[in-house]
């Protein structure tokens, strides 16, 4: 029998179209790996469309995160996204994550030159991720562990702990269960209330983007951070918007499509997941299969360039229509937007996810304003405010471009002062932006 090889030339051609027709864009994001379904409360089953809650984060896996672990055990390899990471911030190299480890902004910005002269897991080439490449690591089968106590046996970070080292905040040396914050390349455009630059940083121990001030209440001590290096993949993280005559912005370096317009009003948890099946059964924009975006799609199109006290707009490319409102001050200002993804906590699932394009704000005092130490608040007691009485300011505590989460459902007045040491502004009835492919 005669076995015919193929020319050269064929194989060739083959190998480029394999490759053309199974290579993921430059900028695919990741999934957040929530499995879990929730309503206003806890747990439920999957819902089924026409139902309520249904379509939310857990009802669409496209990119599932997908590590290597290096031969070394120095590194890890993100074979969605192209980029391999340091597998711990053990900056000392004893083995132990603790206090020690954490860097400040200069050391953090240092540190890629130390990987680099050292090559380290064999390469030359580290540099500090940014925050859209610090954010692609989080996952959101992770469990907030805020609060005034926190049970230790039911802690779950959100960074896969399989692939990547990880530790919660020192207690014992004065840190709080949360401080497990790691720095990112990207400062926020604004300052903070106390004049001070901010960083932006992805806390994996309660799974939030926070701009941080680079100096501690007082002003004396530089604000320290954990640090993970990144390599490989330089177009990751940035967007290649296309807009259309039909109302529908394509990010070529994703393959999300968006709608140009968000839904122009504020609405609680379910009823903005409701709002997403309405705009189906209408075929909106020529399509029916439309979704709200989870954490980490939306954050995907933030403009970390802009904000509306730099650039007078939102945090996102002009290309898309973002609605101007008021916020709690009077200010012209811009939505925070709903995810599909909801924020499960101690006691339970009763928070989703939202992303602020304008303001992360938050009521502080003269006060902590001046550097003294905030005020931890909760819920108010009944009759109490002072919203009007000067005593509070509203100030950008976070940056636009900040992701939060606030309960699904209630009532935002329950919390005239915030809520959390800086006073955050509660946000129940945020706005929508759909989302299709990817």
């Amino acid at each position: 029998m005669d076995i015919k090889i193929p020319s050269p030339f064929f194989l060739i051609f083959w190998l480029v179209c394999q490759t053309h027709l199974f290579a993921l864009p430059p900028y695919p994001v990741v999934d957040t790996a929530q499995l879990k379904c929730y309503d206003n409360r806890s747990e439920i089953a999957p819902p089924k469309k026409g139902e309520a809650f249904y379509g939310q984060d857990a009802q669409f896996h496209l990119h599932p995160p997908n590590y290597t672990l290096s031969a070394d055990g120095l590194t890890v390899l993100d074979n969605v996204t192209g980029l391999t990471w340091q597998r711990s911030p053990d900056t000392d190299g004893n083995g132990i994550l603790n206090r020690a480890d954490k860097l400040t902004l200069t050391q953090a910005q240092a540190l890629p030159a130390k990987l680099n002269a050292a090559r380290f897991g064999g390469y030359n080439d580290w540099r500090l991720p940014t925050i859209k490449e610090l954010y692609s690591l989080i996952i959101f089968s992770g469990m907030d562990p805020s609060g005034p106590s926190s049970d230790a046996a039911r802690m779950k970070p959100f960074i896969d702990t399989r692939f990547f080292k990880f530790a919660y905040g020192d207690t014992r040396a004065g840190e709080r269960t949360i401080d497990s914050q790691y720095a990112s390349s990207t400062k926020y455009v604004g300052k903070g209330a106390r004049g001070f630059d901010k960083l932006f940083g992805v806390n994996f121990a309660d799974g939030r983007i926070k701009g941080y001030d680079l100096f501690m209440p007082g002003g004396g001590m530089e604000k320290t951070f954990f640090a993970l290096c990144v390599r490989g993949n330089p177009a990751y993280g940035k967007n290649i918007f296309q807009g259309s005559q039909n109302g529908i912005i394509t990010d070529n370096a994703s393959g999300l499509m968006w709608s140009k317009s968000d839904s122009g009003r504020g609405m609680n948890w379910q009823d903005a997941l409701a709002w997403v099946q309405q705009k189906n059964a209408e075929n909106f924009l020529g399509h029916n299969d439309w979704r709200m975006p989870n954490a980490k799609e939306l954050q995907s199109i933030v403009d970390y360039s802009r904000s509306p006290d730099t650039s007078r707009s939102a945090a996102i490319d002009p290309l898309f229509h973002c609605m101007q409102i008021a916020n709690e001050a009077g200010q012209a200002d811009f939505p925070f937007y709903w995810t599909g993804t909801t924020h499960a906590s101690f006691i339970g699932g009763g928070a989703a996810v939202y992303i602020s394009f304008g303001r992360a704000a938050g009521w502080m005092s003269a006060r902590s304003m001046a550097g003294g130490p905030p005020e931890r608040r909760g819920p108010p007691e009944a009759g109490s405010s002072d919203r009007g009485s000067g005593e509070y300011h509203l100030v950008d505590v976070h940056g636009a471009g900040a992701q939060r989460s606030d309960p699904k459902s209630g009532d935002p007045n329950m919390f005239p002062r915030g809520r959390g040491p800086q006073g955050d502004a509660i946000h129940i009835g945020n706005f929508v932006r759909l989302v299709r492919g990817g």
